[in-house]
């Protein structure tokens, strides 16, 4: 219970949060500068300096830890790599199938969804599409954003042996199961890119590119806070298979951004939201529309803020804990 109250209470010094302290406590010094029966006055300026030389301080620290995440990675790439793909094939190698059925699983799973909602429930594409074409390339990002986020905020556990036994750099450890995950990913957006050229849809590259680089800076500052959590709160990783469930359902994956039409602040909530950005902007792809344009790319900054403000908190709560990780597995 103490790990679990010391993550949340390890909130990072956000720049935005600092300007804001720094802004309410500018505009209470003015206001104590009005009162006469203060004997002694404050010197307002002075205290605005000193208030932005730590603000400063705290931003610039907080970049020197995300660079030292970053070259961590780039160090270890290698033996990452290696893991990686180790970490792939040992999820099936008690099977005889081996790492055929990494591909087959996922791949049944998407055919049965569009065999009930394509010939059963009769449900209509979009953009003149067939519900095929609509519904995979949403699905593949969707697969990609579950598997890689179950997988990575496990991974600390999954390898404790790095962490207990060997020296190893923990920081790289999420990242492992990530590559691990990707190999089915790419195979599922090579899929859904197959079937809709050979309907006819020929997907913009540039925005294809652009939304698979999005959906992985998600996941890693998504999974950077997760798998710190979930390391020393291993029930969290309960709570969270229960979240992404509820996520699937409530991101326009099997349903569509349309049917909100009559609802436009829902539609407008809902298109803020991480998940459907990736989903939509990845199945637009394919069709009309751009998400990633709309509104002038609100939808686009609301997104990368969100993904920074994600990693510079997981950043500082894995930092903070990581030297407790050994202790607790």
């Amino acid at each position: 219970m103490k790990q679990a109250e010391k993550i949340f209470i390890c909130t990072p010094s956000i720049s935005i949060t600092l300007k804001i302290f720094f802004q309410l406590t500018i505009l209470i010094t003015s206001f104590l500068l009005t009162k006469p029966q203060f004997k002694y006055k404050i010197n307002a300026e002075f205290l605005s300096k000193k208030l932005q030389k730590i603000s400063n301080k705290k931003i610039i620290k907080t970049g020197e830890k995300i660079m030292e995440f970053i070259k961590t990675i780039l160090k270890n790439r290698n033996i990452i790599w290696k893991l990686g793909k180790s970490d792939f094939k040992n999820r099936f190698a008690s099977t005889s199938l081996g790492s055929i059925w990494g591909f087959l699983q996922p791949f049944i799973f998407q055919m049965m969804y569009v065999f009930v909602f394509q010939y059963v429930f009769k449900s209509p594409g979009e953009a003149g599409a067939p519900y095929v074409v609509w519904f995979l390339p949403g699905m593949a990002i969707w697969q990609c954003l579950n598997d890689s986020i179950m997988s990575a905020s496990n991974s600390i556990r999954s390898y404790s042996y790095l962490v207990k036994k060997v020296i190893f750099p923990v920081d790289a450890i999420p990242i492992i199961s990530l590559i691990g995950s990707s190999f089915v990913s790419i195979f599922l957006f090579i899929i859904a890119t197959a079937v809709c050229i050979a309907f006819k849809f020929i997907p913009n590259v540039w925005i294809v590119l652009y939304i698979i680089f999005a959906t992985y800076a998600f996941i890693i500052a998504f999974t950077r806070l997760t798998s710190a959590i979930t390391t020393l709160v291993p029930d969290f990783s309960n709570l969270l298979g229960i979240l992404m469930q509820l996520f699937f359902w409530a991101t326009p994956v099997v349903w569509s951004l349309t049917r909100l039409a009559d609802h436009p602040t829902m539609l407008n909530i809902m298109q803020y939201m991480p998940f459907s950005y990736l989903v939509t902007g990845f199945r637009q792809a394919f069709m009309d529309g751009d998400i990633i344009t709309a509104n002038h790319g609100i939808y686009t900054i609301v997104f990368w803020v969100i993904t920074i403000l994600m990693f510079v908190w997981g950043n500082h709560v894995f930092n903070k804990n990581k030297k407790d990780f050994a202790d607790v597995l």
